[in-house]
């Protein structure tokens, strides 16, 4: 027998094991479901009413099996389970929930803090009787993974940002649905409450062909992890039930994501195709540069970079990419070339506060055609280092920018402090460097602009610890 007709066979036996979603009911003995997780809430602790001194825990996460049919599931149990649980799974991975209870649920009470499903009931998941378990990648039906491009909301029930300006306040406090493009993407930040309480933050900032900026606050861990996976100007979302409210310190709207939130990432739909390429056009001619990006553009996390390149492979792969997909990667190399002790005019640039691109002349201000189609008033700019870089290893040499905040923090020195240095302070700062092995952090792509054919960013540079950079020169090598 084929071996496709036997992968078929014994996927179909396997899904003959579980529980369709919509044919649940609480008189089911022992049901088993299988399905995709589309949400997911933080884990949270409560008074035990039975024990008092102690806490439960909680969390709860929908689960999907068909275009029609997703329910709310609740864990409970101790601090050590419901934790461990919780981090054993993440949203968009598919799961087997044994043996849950199914209850009825109480609409309106279930539905105030839960997303809204066309399911009568809800699972409850114990620590005694229940079992939760990622679905193994040779029993995941593609068919599950086809659901997490389909929006769990009529995919026509949305508000454009347009939409919810020209509402205003009318909205505040309102759940909708939002269709709208990833712009920028900001780290997670931690705070303590007045009442000793740990928190977290992340805002991600969104927008479309009708409003090129608006404002979306993750309070909760679940919703940053997943916005730390978004690339900006390359993912669409369709966010269902997420809560608009009037900031009064903006001054405008902003969206908050809430436990009933549930995020489709470029959804199956052709309005969400449509803006894609309106957003690829953006990222092409060189719009929205945030303040808090580089001046590239860029705000990929370093963490995030893993593969570790020589000079003359990390040049390859990129000159052989698409311009829209730039490689990042590491390289353990030497500094070979580094413009410090040029004149001032050539390695600090002004650039417009708002686009962030080069401002030759202070009194004309900003001459980028975009950037003055948004506003013909003078722009303020701004000042920064843009130093050009020669990368050298075993292999060959690679000429980059180092520019902004990266050119900063590799200096540790500011554009005013660098102002304020010596020429012997620039010599000995450069050489500080031109003596040393270096992990480069670097972003390469093809541009049409450059005599190479290649741009190449460094995102970071700093001595390497003489151990790493001795393994990975075996690994390059070989």
């Amino acid at each position: 027998m084929p071996l496709l007709s036997i992968t078929a066979m014994a996927s179909s036996t396997f899904r003959q094991d579980f529980v369709n979603i919509s044919d649940l009911h609480p008189n089911l003995s022992r049901p088993s479901i299988i399905g995709i997780v589309i949400g997911k809430t933080d884990v949270k602790g409560f008074p035990d009413r039975k024990n008092i001194g102690l806490e439960r825990y909680t969390f709860s996460f929908t689960v999907r099996d068909s275009p029609s049919a997703f329910i709310n599931a609740s864990c409970w149990g101790r601090e050590e389970y419901i934790k461990s649980l919780s981090e054993s799974f993440r949203i968009g991975d598919c799961v087997i929930i044994e043996n849950p209870l199914v209850q009825t649920k109480d609409v309106e009470k279930e539905e105030k803090f839960n997303p809204s499903t066309p399911s009568y009931y809800k699972l409850l998941i114990s620590e005694v009787h229940s079992l939760v378990k990622i679905c193994s990648r040779d029993y995941t039906e593609s068919s599950l993974l086809s659901l997490l491009p389909i929006p769990p909301k009529d995919p026509n029930d949305y508000y454009s940002l347009g939409d919810i300006v020209a509402n205003g306040q009318s909205l505040n406090g309102k759940i909708i649905n939002i269709l709208a493009a990833v712009r920028w993407v900001g780290e997670m930040k931690t705070f303590t409450t007045s009442d000793k309480r740990k928190g977290q933050r992340c805002e991600v900032k969104l927008f479309d062909d009708t409003v090129d900026s608006f404002a979306m606050i993750c309070w909760d861990n679940e919703s940053i992890q997943l916005a730390q996976t978004w690339i900006p100007r390359e993912t669409v979302l369709f966010a269902s039930e997420i809560r608009i409210n009037y900031d009064s310190f903006r001054n405008s709207m902003v969206a908050t994501v809430v436990s009933k939130t549930i995020f489709t990432t470029n959804p199956d739909m052709p309005e969400a195709y449509a803006l894609l390429r309106y957003a690829r056009d953006c990222a092409e001619n060189g719009a929205f540069v945030e303040e808090n990006e580089d001046v590239f553009g860029d705000s990929i996390k370093l963490e995030t970079i893993k593969d570790v390149y020589t000079v003359v492979q990390i040049r390859d792969i990129a000159l052989q990419s698409d311009k829209n997909n730039p490689v990042y990667g590491i390289v353990f190399a030497y500094v070979s070339k580094l413009n410090i002790d040029s004149t001032i005019e050539k390695i600090v640039r002004n650039r417009c506060s708002q686009c962030h691109y080069p401002v030759s002349d202070l009194s004309k201000g900003c001459t980028y055609t975009f950037c003055n189609e948004t506003s013909a008033d003078l722009k303020s700019v701004f000042t920064t280092l843009d130093l050009q870089v020669d990368v050298s290893d075993h292999t060959g040499t690679l000429s980059a920018n180092l520019s902004g905040s990266a050119a900063e923090d590799t200096l540790s020195c500011t554009v005013d402090g660098f102002f304020n240095l010596t020429e012997d302070q620039k010599t000995s700062l450069k050489w500080n460097f031109l003596l040393e092995r270096c992990k480069i952090y670097l972003k390469a792509s093809t541009g049409s602009n450059s005599k190479t054919g290649l741009r190449v960013n460094i995102l970071s540079c700093k001595p390497a610890d003489p151990n790493e950079a001795v393994k990975h020169a075996k690994v390059t090598m070989v």
